[in-house]
């Protein structure tokens, strides 16, 4: 997290496991067969253009660390001219975004996106190679072209945008009708190349993931392995937020269900040419090394706490509820709630600055503001204000709990939660200083590819992950093995190091 005077909503989210809004989609076997590319205008080519500083800005900038970056636009070129979007490979911008995010998308005009993360997820040039195709097929079918793109508000109504928008959606929800009230607050350049596909869509997408693959000499059966992959992870990313794992994740209301796409992108798979270059050692050998989860210099997660050794603070969650960094903001989430972590300009006065964050989250609406509260947390001058608001649902609260660090200075949370209910409570009392010799303490982590010796278990190599829980769980993830699966000597594997 890295916090601008101006900040602009992130979108970041594991894309292909995205919430989405409708069904449809046509034979799953040949729809994608129907899809011709129209080739990049240069209308197109300046839209994307004009999106690409947010868009690194957003996901934390390139990664630009290692020979990484060369790889991985190697790779995206080679398999996004499959798509007819432009005929030659240098017409296609390919970048690695330092995101701890399983993200992935494309814009018009040849831009491509991959973060880090997902990259590192991968276990072979193929199963990256599927991903970005993926998202070039939804460039190619003009998934995005009915979307209404507007600039977002600078400063702080980008934020709050984002936490209202997410969790209002368009479907009532907790706070249901207050979303017609956040509208206005159109989504970011990057927000918006990152919003929900529908269902039909995603299943497009896959089958031309799959086609671009085998177009490029690669294994088609890629795509379904990585799939399975992001389903794995995100499970184990809800076992370590303190989230039942058994239940049903956020996106998989909406969504084709994860199995079912690993299953149905296989048989896409089934009607291509078998084989194909995969890649495995030379992907291995090129993300050795490669940073894996946060950057210190973005603040870190651990389990239920966030540490950001750069602004000297960190605090905690309430059990049950997970944490996303972005470079501008935490956004947190559970049943009971949703709120998001993020600062603004100060002038030293912490009643305006709570002032300007309720109306920021008021829009047209009206909102029924309590007292302003002062208080001290862990010796930090504190305050916060809670407001009502009527929606189709019932009532809902909207508190603002801002800390002054100087007098050019202040952190806030945003929380939005069913009326008189105040489960973030603990969350706004956890945040303190982080001292320097705390700070000097956080590590990052990053990937080290070992090599199985004979006796080598799973458990035995998960032993060496820089996690003090789901070691073993997380192994098998990181590593795409089912859950019975053996290590081969001589093989190597992914692990994660300080």
């Amino acid at each position: 997290m890295r916090f601008y005077r101006a900040i602009l909503a992130s979108g970041a989210t594991a894309l292909a496991l995205t919430s989405c809004t409708s069904t449809g989609y046509g034979d799953p076997i040949t729809a994608g067969d129907t899809v011709t590319a129209q080739p990049v205008t240069p209308q197109a080519r300046q839209q994307g253009q004009a999106a690409y500083g947010e868009i690194v800005k957003e996901f934390g900038g390139l990664y630009a660390e290692g020979n990484e970056a060369g790889y991985v636009t190697a790779v995206g070129r080679k398999i996004a001219v499959q798509s007819g979007l432009a005929n030659s490979e240098s017409a296609y911008t390919v970048s690695l975004l330092n995101s701890p995010v399983n993200n992935a998308f494309a814009t018009p005009g040849g831009y491509v996106y991959i973060t880090r993360q997902l990259v590192a997820l991968a276990n072979d040039e193929a199963e990256m190679a599927g991903v970005l195709g993926h998202e070039v097929g939804h460039v190619a079918a003009n998934h995005a072209g009915d979307r209404k793109s507007a600039q977002t508000k600078a400063g702080l109504a980008g934020v709050l945008g984002q936490v209202l928008g997410g969790f209002l959606g368009n479907n009532g929800g907790i706070l249901g009708s207050l979303g017609g009230a956040i509208q206005k607050y159109a989504p970011a350049a990057a927000q918006f190349y990152t919003l929900s596909y529908s269902r039909g869509q995603e299943e497009e997408a896959d089958d031309l993931g799959v086609r671009y693959l085998s177009q490029a000499g690669y294994d088609p059966v890629a795509l379904s392995d990585m799939l399975a992959s992001l389903a794995a992870q995100t499970a184990i990313d809800q076992r370590a937020a303190g989230q039942d794992a058994r239940s049903v994740p956020e996106w998989a209301s909406t969504h084709p269900d994860p199995a079912r796409r690993v299953v149905r992108s296989r048989q896409v798979a089934q009607t291509y040419a078998p084989g194909g270059i995969r890649n495995r050692d030379q992907h291995l050998a090129a993300i050795d090394g490669i940073l894996y989860g946060d950057d210190p210099h973005q603040g870190v997660i651990e389990g239920r706490t966030f540490l950001h050794p750069d602004l000297g603070l960190r605090f905690s969650v309430p059990q049950g509820y997970g944490m996303s960094n972005s470079a501008n903001a935490v956004s947190i989430q559970g049943q009971n709630g949703q709120a998001q972590f993020a600062t603004a300009s100060f002038n030293g006065d912490l009643q305006s600055y709570i002032a300007t964050a309720l109306r920021s989250v008021a829009g047209d609406t009206q909102l029924q503001a309590g007292q302003l509260q002062r208080t001290t947390v862990n010796g930090i001058p504190a305050a916060y204000q809670t407001a009502r608001a009527a929606t189709q649902n019932g009532q809902v609260d909207v508190t603002v709990f801002a800390y002054q660090f100087s007098g050019t200075q202040a952190y806030h949370f945003v929380t939005l939660t069913p009326a008189g209910s105040n489960p973030f409570g603990p969350m706004f009392q956890s945040l303190s200083r982080l001292s320097a010799a705390d700070a000097a303490q956080i590590k990052p982590r990053r990937i080290d590819v070992v090599t199985a010796q004979s006796g080598d278990t799973a458990t035995s190599l998960a032993r060496r992950m820089a996690y003090d829980n789901l070691q073993t769980e997380r192994f098998m993830a990181l590593n795409g093995l089912a859950g019975n699966a053996g290590l081969q000597a001589g093989q190597r594997y992914k692990i994660v190091t300080y």
